[in-house]
């Protein structure tokens, strides 16, 4: 489906619904913005596009299949940029998904590609069809909204982490269990994942003033807040990665400390058991007993096997082994 918008500079208003056939009449006035929103689109319709902004076969391509880096790249006359958004659901067996978003942006015009729909774009898409609040500033002030509204969608995301590792560090030392382990190597996943995703984002945007884009001076400031919310998310995420690893460190050292002290309790009862086995085992192979007719003689081994039991267990208690 292809949607468009363009706010009319001398007009002061914003119209949708533009005939791309006559896209050189359009963006005549450079004062104008364009912005052409391409979403769970044909074969046809991106070839469409593609033919009447002589669009890159490559950039096409890359608008086509999936890549899981953000990139900035730069043509004769636009820039292409790869981002992603996230979907995060914890019923799912990968509880994060990157949405990919291609970005043409050229002097005058904003053309976005992604096969899922975004909400963040359709908010823009909702203001644009009654305000040019967005669109009046130029194309870079544009992208800037495009990209903010993604971040966005992360805050929510880091916070949802953020109570699950707490309610896991507890759980670990209450009651650990498979389902534990599952739970924190799922979020493990779900945390490298976004690292993937957004690094690449923020390594463009913090080095995107010694690149070939272009920002004006009043647009400056809001890519500067961009790449500061970039760098909390980044750090967030590397927080969250160290706290999972050392959640899973205690877990597995609290899961070996219970392991030990089972073997230790079991090898206690094995060690008092043993002089028991070899006595009755010794006058079990038909070995005569002393006094073997006398009822004294069996009570005189039962006492005797008593007392050296008793006597062991003394022992290891004074030496702290149980």
């Amino acid at each position: 489906m292809i949607k468009t918008y363009l706010y009319d500079h001398t007009q002061g208003k914003m119209r949708h619904d533009i005939n791309l056939d006559n896209l050189q009449t359009v963006l005549l006035d450079k004062n104008n913005l364009l912005w052409v929103d391409l979403y769970n689109f044909t074969e046809q319709e991106i070839k469409y596009v593609a033919k009447v902004f002589d669009f890159h076969e490559l950039a096409v391509e890359d608008c086509t299949h999936y890549s899981p880096r953000a990139k900035l790249d730069k043509y004769d006359d636009y820039h292409f940029l790869v981002m992603h958004a996230i979907r995060y659901n914890e019923e799912r067996d990968e509880e994060i998904m990157l949405v990919q978003l291609g970005v043409f942006l050229g002097e005058n015009y904003v053309v976005t590609v992604h096969k899922n729909t975004l909400p963040s774009l359709g908010k823009m898409a909702k203001v644009c069809l009654c305000d040019t609040a967005l669109t009046d500033k130029g194309p870079d002030f544009f992208l800037y909204s495009i990209i903010d509204g993604l971040i966005d969608e992360y805050f929510p995301v880091l916070d949802r982490i953020g109570d699950r590792i707490e309610d896991l560090e507890d759980e670990i030392y209450e009651k650990p269990s498979k389902e534990t382990t599952d739970e924190f190597l799922a979020l493990r996943r779900t945390i490298l994942t976004m690292r993937r995703g957004i690094a690449p984002q923020h390594r463009i945007f913090s080095n995107i003033s010694n690149s070939s884009f272009k920002i004006s001076e009043d647009n400056e400031p809001y890519y500067l807040d961009l790449v500061d919310h970039l760098e909390r998310i980044t750090d967030s995420i590397d927080g969250y990665k160290d706290l999972v690893d050392g959640a899973l460190a205690t877990y597995s050292s609290i899961i070996s400390a219970r392991t030990n002290e089972t073997m230790r309790v079991l090898t206690v009862i094995s060690t008092i058991f043993m002089p028991l086995t070899f006595v009755t085992g010794f006058f079990g192979m038909n070995v005569p007993l002393p006094d073997q007719n006398s009822i004294w003689s069996t009570i005189s081994i039962t006492i005797g096997l008593i007392t050296v039991s008793i006597w062991m267990v003394v022992i290891f208690r004074q030496r702290k082994w149980m």
